[in-house]
């Protein structure tokens, strides 16, 4: 069996168990229609959720090793899905804006980190698990190829909403339930990262199963051969 797409699965589950335990307690404090989930981040305890946001990160690289050594990503589907892994790592590391002190580099690196994370991972799900790719097709892909086809849907229409905003004036964050809307692309893109990663593994457990019997038959072909 090969643990490295599954120690991935791990770690991202425990890294959005984290953040949606965080999302629970904290109703009371951060409105889920208009904050963004970083603003978990802010505070003495906002370690926890950096390091949530980093076991997702290392999942996600975990995930992408396995998709890339069974040649199932290839390079431009590797590459989408490590720049989705660095921009976590950087949201994980840097806190976003404290709005009540003022702008701060730490958040703008953040922010940044944000965008890459959040454009690369529709387009690594696409990429790698589009159906006319591999001749092999499993509800994983498929699963994966929809969320990601979705969360491009999600992108272009934040983009559309920062394009009105330009137009009217109006500050972008503004103009939707940012929150919602932020709530809505994590939502989507993680889905689409575990159904990646429940191909990976059940990919490997196939190969592993063919290796084993491969090797069973050379052993008994080699003891027949002995035994003559």
């Amino acid at each position: 069996m090969y643990q490295p797409a599954r120690w991935g699965l791990g770690a991202a589950g425990a890294g959005v168990a984290v953040i949606l335990g965080l999302e629970l307690t904290s109703l009371d404090e951060v409105n889920p229609i208009r904050r963004t989930i970083s603003e978990h981040g802010l505070g003495p305890d906002g370690w926890i959720f950096g390091l949530a946001v980093g076991l997702l990160a290392a999942g996600s690289v975990a995930i992408g090793v396995s998709l890339a050594r069974k040649k199932l990503a290839g390079v431009f589907g590797t590459v989408a899905l490590m720049g989705w892994s660095v921009g976590l790592f950087l949201t994980a590391w840097f806190e976003k804006h404290d709005w009540s002190v003022g702008p701060s580099t730490s958040g703008s690196i953040h922010r940044v980190g944000s965008i890459i994370a959040f454009v690369c991972l529709p387009l690594a799900a696409v990429i790698i698990a589009r159906p006319w790719r591999h001749r092999e097709r499993s509800k994983a892909t498929l699963v994966a190829f929809g969320l990601g086809i979705c969360s491009v849907l999600w992108v272009v229409f934040i983009g559309a909403m920062i394009l009105i905003a330009a137009e009217t004036g109006m500050a972008w964050w503004r103009v939707m339930p940012l929150g919602l809307v932020e709530r809505g692309l994590a939502v989507t893109e993680v889905a689409a990262l575990l159904a990646l990663g429940v191909w990976a593994a059940r990919r490997w457990d196939g190969d592993d199963a063919v290796q084993r019997a491969g090797e069973v038959v050379t052993a008994v072909g080699g003891a027949g051969v002995a035994g003559r």
